[in-house]
Parts: C-alpha cells; sequence; structure tokens
C-alpha cells in the first residue's frame, strides 16, 4: 500500500462505521459462531449457527438415544424432507409442497437432468449444459446424455437462447458461476427455455440465500442447490429437489426408491410414484444432518431476502472500491461484473500468484479461497459480515500482494 495515504485508509475505515451503524441486518451476526477473522468463504462453507450444536445434541441423545425408532413419528424424522423444503421454498421464491430436501447436489442434479428429459417427451434427443458450470454438473450432464440417448451440448449461458431448437430436451444452468460470481439471467432465460419447448433444470448453489431467486414467479421447471453454503447447514449437509407443482404427476425420477412410493411400507415388488413432492426422495434420509439443517434454517426467520440481496450489492461494492484505493493498479483483475444485475455475493480477483497469495491471507486472518490457476475468490455473506470487515480485508490483501512483490 506504497501509494496510499493515512487519509485514504481513516476516510474508508469512517466510511464503513457508518455502514455498520446503518446496517439493520448487523444484529444478525449474533447468531453465528465467529471469531476476529474475515470470514470471505461463506460461499464454500457457511459459518456456524449458534443455537445449532445444543439442537444437534437434543436429537443425537434424546431423539435417537431415547426415543430410537419412535422418533420416526414422535420426532418428525419421516416428514423432514419435505417439511424442511418447504422452510427453504421463501428463500428460492416458491410456495410450500415443490421442494423435497436430501441425497447431494450431484445426485440431485441426476434426477433432475434425467426427469427433464423424459418431461420433454418423443423427439428431444439434445441437452444443453452451461459450458462454465461446475465440473460435477458437466460429469452428470454427459452421463445422463448417456444414458437418455441424448446429445450433449455445452454452451455459455449467453449461447443458449440461440441454440434452442425442437430437439433440445433440458437446459442445466447455473444462477451464479462459481468462479467468476457473475449472475446469470434465469427469468430471461428460463422463457426462452420455455418458449422452445424444452425443460429448464437451474442449479441454486450460489445463489440461494444470497439473493432473490424467484422460482414460481419466472416458471423454471426443475431446480436443485446445497444447503452448506449462505443457507449454513453444514458441511455436506444435504441438498434439495424443487419440482414445479404442475409438473409433479408427471416427473419420472430414474432413482426410484422406496422412500419415494406410494406405500413405502407396503414393500411391493412393483413401483408406484408417491405424489407431490415426496416424488424426489430416495433411500432412507441422512436425519442427524438433515436436522441440523433445519436447526441452522431457523436464523432467517424474520429476515427478508430483497434486505440480504441489498447488503450483499453494497458489501461487494465496498470491497472492490477499498481494492481500487489500496491494491496497485494492476496487480489484481476483477473478473466479477461490476452491474448489479450481473453480480452474485461473492468477488473473484485474477492474480498470477493466487495460490500463494491466498495463504497469505489466511495465515494473516482473512479467510477466502482459491480457484485454479489464478483465482482469488470471496464471498460476501450478508446475515454475518460487516463492512469494517470487508476494509480490513482489502487492506490485508494489499498487505500481501506488496509482499508477495517484494
Amino acid at each position: 500500500m506504497s501509494d496510499v495515504t493515512a487519509s485514504d485508509v481513516t476516510a474508508l475505515a469512517g466510511k464503513a462505521r457508518e455502514l455498520d451503524t446503518a446496517d439493520e441486518l448487523g444484529k444478525l451476526r449474533e447468531r453465528f459462531v465467529l471469531d476476529d477473522a474475515v470470514y470471505l468463504d461463506g460461499n464454500s462453507l457457511g459459518a456456524l449457527p449458534a443455537h445449532v450444536p445444543g439442537r444437534v445434541e437434543d436429537v443425537v441423545r434424546r431423539q435417537w438415544g431415547e426415543l430410537r425408532i419412535r422418533s420416526w413419528t414422535e420426532s418428525g424424522w419421516w416428514t423432514a424432507p419435505e417439511r424442511i423444503g418447504d422452510r427453504i421454498a421463501p428463500l428460492v421464491g416458491a410456495a410450500e409442497g415443490q421442494i423435497v430436501v436430501g441425497d447431494s447436489t450431484s445426485v440431485n442434479v441426476f434426477k433432475a437432468l434425467v426427469g427433464a428429459v423424459r418431461l420433454a417427451g418423443e423427439g428431444r434427443d439434445e441437452i444443453i449444459v452451461d459450458a462454465t458450470t461446475f465440473p460435477t454438473d458437466g460429469y452428470i450432464a454427459e452421463s445422463a446424455a448417456r444414458m437418455t440417448g441424448c446429445t450433449l451440448r455445452p454452451l455459455t449461458p449467453a449461447e443458449v437462447p440461440g441454440a434452442l431448437g425442437d430437439r433440445t430436451a433440458a437446459v442445466l444452468l447455473n444462477h451464479v458461476d462459481y468462479r467468476t460470481g457473475r449472475l446469470h439471467d434465469l427469468p430471461a432465460l428460463t422463457a426462452a427455455v420455455r418458449r422452445a419447448g424444452a425443460v429448464s433444470v437451474w442449479d441454486l448453489c450460489h445463489s440461494a440465500g444470497a439473493l432473490p431467486v424467484g422460482l414460481d414467479e419466472h416458471g423454471v421447471d426443475l431446480a436443485v442447490g446445497c444447503t452448506y453454503k449462505y443457507l449454513n447447514g453444514g458441511p455436506g449437509s444435504p441438498a434439495y429437489l424443487y419440482v414445479r407443482s404442475d409438473l409433479q404427476s408427471r416427473f419420472d425420477s430414474p432413482l426410484p426408491g422406496w422412500n419415494s412410493h406410494a406405500e413405502p411400507f407396503g414393500m411391493r415388488p412393483s413401483y408406484e410414484a408417491g405424489d407431490g413432492a415426496v416424488r424426489g426422495r430416495v433411500g432412507t434420509p441422512d436425519i442427524l444432518s438433515m436436522l441440523a439443517l433445519e436447526a441452522a434454517l431457523d436464523v432467517w426467520d424474520g429476515v427478508p431476502v430483497d434486505a440480504v440481496r441489498a447488503k450483499s450489492l453494497a458489501l461487494t461494492d465496498f470491497f472492490l472500491e477499498c481494492v481500487e484505493a489500496y491494491v496497485p493498479a494492476g496487480r489484481v483483475e476483477s473478473v466479477t461484473p461490476v452491474a448489479h444485475a450481473e453480480r452474485g455475493s461473492q468477488v473473484a480477483l485474477r492474480s498470477a500468484d493466487a495460490g500463494a497469495v491466498m495463504e497469505r491471507l489466511i495465515a494473516a486472518g482473512v479467510v477466502g479461497d482459491y480457484r485454479a490457476p489464478d483465482l482469488l475468490r470471496f464471498g460476501f455473506t450478508p446475515l454475518y459480515l460487516g463492512f469494517a470487515e470487508v476494509e480490513r480485508a482489502a487492506r490485508v490483501l494489499a498487505d500481501q500482494l506488496a509482499v508477495a512483490a517484494a
């Protein structure tokens, strides 16, 4: 920070204090277990809500330890996948009865994508997949294409509208690019897929809990997402599957487990799908992690998603402002869009020595992450991140970049 004056730092630190004073969500920080580090990796793993350990202890000691098998009914274990799905629903703009929780994101992508091809019907033999997607989505899409006899076309989201046609069966897209933080136009892309007669599948891993999604409002067909990032459900917490209500009677899951059977305890040799979102279930739910997630979702009580989005944009704006002030020109390059309509809740900075810089940042108390080959990635979780922390993170970043250049 050799070119930065003390008055520059004082001005930005003062602005941070003013922003924190006016922050209506600032009081939510006390709901989480945090320390003195600036935690900018909530887009990989959300912080622990403070009340979750006590709730999990009750699940283990009382529900499992004392009630044992009775907890499937008396503690509501059996209905947890749909009940928790209804807790997630308002965070992604969905009415109740359309989301089921369980399995991993990868498994739910597979269910959704094969189910989408089956919904599309005869004559449609092409799957379009986001070419910039998280690798697993691409792997699953390739496997689903082989299994359904479809051709796979990897395209950027911008290329999708011009590529849709009579053969398109399903389109799998990410709402937010996990590397750059670019927010894609879900309403416009969903409408284009619908006009083409294809089925839309959205991956919400980097948007749910950070910004409004509007699944029902925009007519999304199918969606999946994880719960351990902005939803703070814990490492490996179960993912979820959204099936729009008018499609549920035709949704044909490629994984017809006993939990989704119309008579799960009938033990019949032939399969008959249950009604509603339950069709997305497969096997026995992971109760411990699922109920930890249910407890974690309590931090969202009374929190408007629109307010979260407003703070997210303010945090990322302020971080970019501080980086511009503190970091010498040309030392890093932001690959995250400046326009609010195109930005998720993270900032990615390109630096040739990003891996080494991130190691030093973490050692200095600023926790982000690194994505090969050259991206410093910072996630901004509005529920527990403050503006003073953002200013500090930018100063530490400038210091560590200076060390690297020395």
